[in-house]
Formats: structure tokens, C-alpha cells, sequence
């Protein structure tokens, strides 16, 4: 598929980074990549990946635009107020790049449906606020070996991780069980910049898988990205060793032997 004058255009500053050129931005274009939780993660991975000219965005959420939304998710806006979330990301996002075709999933992700959309698509971003949803997004993609990103954001800090089944370690591999009395947003709040970083780390970490810049490490740990933004600034990263006694591991066995 040759760019268009239109699209060397758009896309300049993505072709002219070393090693990407114009057959990462066709990779992209040929891209599917679905979305689950249009809230303060999925805002930003939403808008950069529809600027970075991914070709289709499923997105996935059952929610609607409050005002309490506002202060960290970027991808609505006050006029929206009410509406279906996926109604409100569509419109932005297909304003931000026509060339974009949004799927909408006006639903919650369900052990029912998550198989049948995972399916559709080549990679996943799970910017969801509950832990019951990340563990159906992690182990749907372990099912059917598809890579997938995850954050979770409280307060001034958060973490990002990139699972490739089989390559890396899972989320399972960090979290085993799901756990009790973790607070929420609600609870203890979020400032919205927190969000907007974690969700830019998983839009970039999908950028690069798509578009051949991503390699595993040698042990096949996975890399999580933390943001602690409270009294002492940091950025860091932990390795995160594949768990023997995890189902990630097995995919590993095999695709080792």
C-alpha cells in the first residue's frame, strides 16, 4: 500500500524517526487495535494512536460522559455531557484523522463477548478501572496469544506493562490473585496528568509492537513502567519475572520448544 501526498504529509514526523519510515506508517495503517475503558487511559492511548494513523480503534465502554469526568478524560468534553462514551471518542477521534474508522462497543467487556472481539483485532489496550476486567483482558489474550497493554492509575502514581503471550510475563505473573480492598479513583482520586502518561506509555508500547521496534527480553521478564508523582518525582522501571507456575509460562514452553 504506497502513502498518499496527503498521508507523507500527515505522517512526516512519524516516517522521518529512524527505522520507521514508510513502512511503519503502512503497518499502522493496516492496524486494528481495540480500546477497552474510554476513561483517563484511554483518552490519550485513543488520541495518539488515531494520530499515529492506526487504521481501525475499537472502542470498547458501556459508560457515559459526566462532569466528573472532565478532569482527566481528555477525549470528552462538556457538550458530550450524558452521551455514550463511545458516541463522544468516535467523533473526536474521526475529527482528529479521518482516515481513522472507529468500531463502537457500547457494552462492558464480558467473559460472554471477550472472546468474539478480541478476536477481531491484533492487539489490545486495557485501560480499565477494576481488576475483574484487566484479568478477563489478560487471560482472553493468553487464550488466543495476543499482545496487550495495561496500567492502572491511583492517586499521583500508576504503572504500564506490555504483555506479549508467550514472550513476556503476564499480568497474573504480578498480581496472582485478584485482589481485596484495593482503593479506586472514587475513592482517593487521581490528577489527571497521571493517567495521561500511563495511557501515552501504552499507546507507544502498541506503536511499537505494530511496527517492529519492540523486542523481548532475554528471560522473558516483562518491563513495567511506574510514575510516582507525589512528593518525589520518578520515573522507573522494574522487571517483572515470568511466575514458573503461571499459565504464561506454559505458552512459553511451547513457543520455546
Amino acid at each position: 500500500m504506497a502513502l498518499t501526498e496527503n498521508q507523507r504529509e500527515r505522517y512526516e514526523r512519524n516516517i522521518l524517526v529512524p527505522g520507521f519510515g514508510e513502512a511503519g506508517q503502512e503497518h499502522l495503517a493496516k492496524a486494528r487495535v481495540l480500546i477497552v475503558g474510554l476513561g483517563g487511559l484511554g483518552s490519550p492511548a485513543a488520541y495518539y494512536l488515531a494520530a499515529a494513523g492506526v487504521g481501525v480503534l475499537g472502542l470498547v465502554d458501556s459508560g457515559r460522559v459526566s462532569l466528573s469526568n472532565l478532569q482527566r478524560q481528555i477525549l470528552h468534553s462538556t457538550a458530550w455531557l450524558n452521551e455514550p462514551k463511545t458516541e463522544s471518542a468516535a467523533h473526536v477521534l474521526e475529527q482528529l484523522n479521518p482516515e481513522v474508522r472507529a468500531e463502537r462497543f457500547h457494552e462492558r467487556l464480558t467473559p460472554e463477548n471477550a472472546p468474539d472481539w478480541i478476536r477481531r483485532f491484533d492487539v489490545v489496550i486495557e485501560a480499565c478501572d477494576n481488576f475483574e476486567t484487566k484479568f478477563l483482558v489478560n487471560d482472553v489474550c493468553l487464550d488466543q496469544k495476543k499482545p496487550f497493554a495495561t496500567a492502572g492509575i491511583l492517586a499521583m502514581s500508576g504503572q504500564a506493562l506490555f504483555v506479549v503471550p508467550g514472550r513476556t510475563c503476564c499480568l497474573r505473573c504480578a498480581v496472582p490473585e485478584l485482589p481485596d480492598g484495593v482503593p479506586t479513583t472514587s475513592e482517593q482520586g487521581v490528577l489527571g496528568p497521571v493517567p495521561g502518561i500511563l495511557g501515552s506509555v501504552e499507546a507507544l508500547e502498541v506503536i511499537r509492537w505494530l511496527t517492529g521496534f519492540w523486542k523481548a527480553q532475554p528471560d522473558s521478564a516483562g518491563l513495567l513502567h511506574t510514575v510516582e508523582g507525589g512528593d518525589r518525582m520518578r520515573l522507573h522501571t522494574l522487571r517483572v519475572p515470568r511466575r514458573p507456575d503461571c499459565r504464561c509460562a506454559k505458552l512459553g514452553l511451547k513457543d520455546e520448544g
